[in-house]
């Protein structure tokens, strides 16, 4: 294949590569994998997986590696807006010519062996990760966790932020064959940090017989408020001890942030407190939790992005928002047709005045229709529309100027947000 395709190119010809959009399983990638010789991308590893807190944990892993002085790459999917968004190294999304020679060289390895979108991504991910000379290296498991094309890497410690029920065709309709798949990522004698505090069965069963070695939240490690507010507390295990930190406000979710220290100090890794703390407060996702401001009609207009697509998102969203009665919200929403919507709206009844609904644009998409059919028989007032864009414009002229306008349901959504900001004259992004 000609080295001179660009990524636009490239990306267009990765999604017709496979019969498949996805095909679980390891033999083909590992092979692949092989062949280049990148099945150990630097020194140290850390794979994450989870059914929500993900990127939160990546990103605050990413930012603690970092400051502590060391050179890291980050693997994290799916993109917003940008494709370059999945692999960082140094804290900075790679360049088209990179990925474009990563795709090349795999093309190459991969013969007459098939490869999904996925896994090409993650090989290149990894291709370009070994050839930076990196010393850790933060991988985002994409779906599951024991046949997703992440686990052909051994991680030094495996970390689990939470188990719920999602992408039933693929794991499983119970968190115990959702927990089965996520504890794949372990290995014989290894090391978990997990945020989870109620484990399946079937989970408790393989950090038994592989002997892992496990930090898990509330029982190994905590983090409570300080009483005055202005910031919180995490008590963790460092280096065989408790050590506790005093942390300030942080815009993410703290059981994450607290996760991503724990996972840090159970890889042997340490740095001064003050540094640490300011490694947390400067850590952001995009599109998670993601407050921005736009000008409206003269005034600026408060607005919030957050990615989440299943019902342990949405109650985590429901937590954030605080009571219905103390703030006026108003929602835009897109959802996916494989997503469970009376799980997501059922904590979030009651916190917005008005849904306002659209199509995302992908054949996977719940319709508009159907959305506002299924609100409006939960009692919900909604209204359709033809983009996320007009969805957003609509809330923004009727509502009172201190509505804040919630964006939300899946990636997709807010990437249209995220396109539809920048056309705005007053959008902060």
């Amino acid at each position: 294949m000609s080295n001179a395709m660009d990524l636009a190119a490239w990306l267009q010809r990765l999604e017709g590569l496979h019969p498949s959009e996805i095909d679980m399983g390891l033999g083909r990638v590992a092979e692949v994998a092989a062949r280049l010789g990148i099945q150990r991308p630097a020194p140290l590893v850390f794979t994450v997986t989870g059914t929500n807190g993900k990127g939160s944990t990546c990103a605050a892993l990413d930012n603690l590696l970092r400051s502590s002085g060391r050179r890291s790459g980050c693997y994290t999917s799916p993109h917003l807006v940008r494709y370059n968004e999945r692999v960082s190294i140094d804290g900075q999304p790679v360049a088209d010519a990179d990925l474009c020679a990563a795709f090349v060289a795999i093309d190459q390895a991969r013969g007459e062996i098939s490869l999904t979108y996925f896994e090409f991504g993650t090989l290149a991910a990894l291709w370009l990760f070994q050839r930076a000379g990196l010393d850790a290296v933060v991988l985002e498991v994409g779906l599951g966790g024991r046949l997703d094309a992440v686990n052909i890497v051994d991680a030094d410690v495996a970390v689990v932020t939470s188990i719920g029920l999602d992408h039933p065709d693929y794991l499983g309709d119970s968190r115990d064959s959702v927990g089965f798949e996520k504890a794949g990522i372990l290995r014989q004698g290894g090391r978990l940090v997990c945020s989870e505090t109620d484990l399946p069965p079937r989970f408790s069963e393989q950090v038994r017989e592989l002997q892992v070695r496990m930090w898990q939240r509330e029982r190994d490690y905590h983090w409570q408020p300080q009483t005055d507010g202005a910031g919180w507390v995490l008590s963790a295990q460092s280096h065989g001890q408790l050590r506790q930190v005093l942390l300030p406000s942080v815009s993410l979710p703290r059981d994450n942030l607290a996760t991503a220290v724990q996972a840090f100090w159970a890889a042997g890794l340490d740095m001064p407190d003050a540094q640490l703390a300011e490694a947390l407060a400067a850590t952001s996702v995009p599109g998670r939790l993601d407050e921005r401001v736009v000008e409206w009609r003269g005034q600026p207009r408060q607005l919030m992005l957050d990615v989440g697509h299943n019902p342990q998102a949405a109650e985590y969203l429901a937590r954030h928002l605080g009571d219905p009665a103390d703030n006026r919200c108003a929602a835009v929403f897109g959802l996916l047709s494989d997503k469970n919507l009376a799980g997501i709206l059922q904590p979030l009844q009651g916190h917005f005045g008005h849904w306002a609904v659209a199509p995302l644009p992908t054949p996977r998409t719940r319709s508009a229709a159907e959305l506002v059919t299924e609100l409006q028989g939960a009692g919900q007032s909604a209204s359709a529309f033809a983009s996320i864009g007009e969805a957003i414009a609509w809330q923004l002229d009727n509502t009172c100027a201190d509505t804040k306008i919630i964006i939300f349901g899946s990636f997709f959504c807010v990437a249209e947000a995220i396109l539809w900001l920048h056309t705005q004259p007053g959008g902060d992004i």
